[in-house]
């Protein structure tokens, strides 16, 4: 987005809060059908209808979700700049809702599995919409806090699982708990009204009309087009910036570097994220905890690390973004090791409270970070590619808790090998320098915009 023409941001706060607070409720959701697993899995262990699951299929059943939202991060994030960011919105949480419904009513462990995968397609899709949408809508000097904001709602969509695994597993039984998750479908009509399209969309299609006729519904005033037209590169004029352009700034002489190791650290950070968010409770569970216990360490997870993206978003922000992710991604690693021991039960709830803030929150702000890295007509492209492939990351994380069960390990191995990934997320991101090269094609093109955003990193 380009810098503001108006002498004061024009958005209206309560357009911002309204797209705010819909973003947040999607996320929410989201959050919510990731960490039901989760919440459910050692359940799904014992269920004897579908027998004895071994733990590399309870690790494949965490990942089929994840493949999805492999795929509908790029596909309905592209169709999203084709067709309309309101309209994909709705659809990813009409997805990933009423997939999970079949999956509650799931006969086997297959359908259960296909019908994870198909809600992926939803999960995956809204997290980029969701995002610019944020962003889009927020005052420049409130983009990092809200987009932290935002993403507390996935935090707080796992503790949400977590509660209500305690309060129906004993009860109603896992199909229940997953059952919940597509009740949000019933705020779509809500969402409809509150969400706006986006006038970048409207006026990357030329429908300026539109874009000033909902700029005046919105009361943004004055409407200035130019605070709604993406930036281009310097050299190509009015010609629009092609695919080929912006993939190539990723893997440019100034950039190529940083983008190796942005996809390293963000790969290990969703190993983290999705392995701890699926085992958890079932490896706390092994060390000797009851599952009430043992889904307590997943709420706190959750908390945590929701209160800790917003906290260390500010911090980034302050004492750069390079030293906070260092040094947080190391103290994560930490606190996973040492859950190993027969600590306190209070110790180790401060322990998972640590890994959450050192997994989930650091991840957010290394995000938030590959999308102020770049260009700005490369952001976009160079934030889709780095969170493809940290999908990955997120697949692997939930096979490799099943290749551990599998190997019949002693749980203390989770630990050891998850606390190796938070040390190589860590050194990974030590190798990303502060700026660019300057000397290369691309670090010339970005301007000022990189000079900006990246010395405070």
């Amino acid at each position: 987005m380009a810098a503001p023409t108006s002498p004061t941001w024009p958005v209206p706060q309560r357009t911002t809060n309204k797209v705010l607070f819909a973003c947040w409720l999607a996320i929410l959701a989201e959050g919510y059908d990731v960490g039901v697993l989760g919440a459910v899995l050692p359940a799904l262990a014992e269920y004897r209808e579908w027998g004895p699951l071994t733990p590399l299929q309870l690790g494949g059943l965490g990942s089929y979700a994840l493949v999805g939202m492999l795929v509908g991060a790029m596909t309905i994030g592209t169709l999203s700049d084709r067709i309309g960011r309101k309209k994909m919105f709705l659809a990813s949480v009409v997805i990933f809702t009423v997939t999970q419904l079949g999956a509650a009513l799931a006969p086997t462990p297959e359908v259960f599995g296909l019908f994870r995968l198909l809600g992926g397609l939803g999960m995956g899709g809204i997290i980029p919409v969701a995002a610019a949408l944020t962003i889009e809508y927020s005052a420049p000097k409130r983009r990092s806090f809200n987009y932290g904001l935002m993403y507390s709602g996935y935090s707080l969509g796992i503790l949400v699982a977590a509660l209500a695994a305690m309060i129906l597993l004993p009860t109603l039984g896992w199909r229940w708990v997953v059952g919940l998750a597509a009740l949000p479908v019933l705020l779509l009509p809500a969402l409809a009204w509150i969400v706006p399209e986006s006038l970048e969309y409207l006026m990357s299609k030329g429908r300026r009309a539109e874009a000033a006729a909902l700029a005046g519904k919105l009361g943004i005033v004055p409407f200035h087009e130019g605070d709604w037209t993406q930036a281009r590169p310097a050299g190509t004029g009015v010609r629009p910036v092609g695919w080929k352009e912006s993939l190539g700034a990723l893997f440019s002489r100034s950039y190529v570097r940083p983008t190796i190791f942005f996809w390293i650290s963000l790969f290990c950070g969703m190993v983290l994220v999705y392995g701890l968010n699926t085992w958890l409770p079932a490896i706390m569970k092994k060390a000797g905890y009851d599952l009430g216990s043992s889904l307590t360490f997943l709420m706190i997870f959750s908390l945590a690390s929701a209160i800790g993206g917003i906290v260390l978003g500010r911090a980034a922000d302050i004492r750069g973004k390079k030293l906070i992710l260092v040094v947080f991604y190391l103290l994560g690693g930490v606190g996973i090791l040492l859950m190993m021991f027969p600590n306190n039960i209070l110790v180790n709830y401060m322990f998972v409270a640590l890994a959450g803030i050192g997994s989930i929150s650091t991840s957010l702000v290394l995000t938030g970070w590959v999308a102020e890295y770049y260009p700005s007509h490369a952001r976009a492209t160079a934030t889709g590619w780095a969170l493809s492939f940290a999908r990955i990351g997120a697949i692997s994380g939930p096979l490799l808790g099943g290749w551990i069960g599998s190997m019949a390990l002693p749980f203390q191995w989770n630990f050891v090998l998850f606390s190796i990934v938070a040390l190589a997320a860590a050194a990974a991101v030590a190798f990303i320098p502060r700026v660019p090269a300057g000397d290369g094609p691309a670090a010339k093109a970005a301007g000022v915009a990189v000079s900006s955003t990246t010395t405070a990193s």
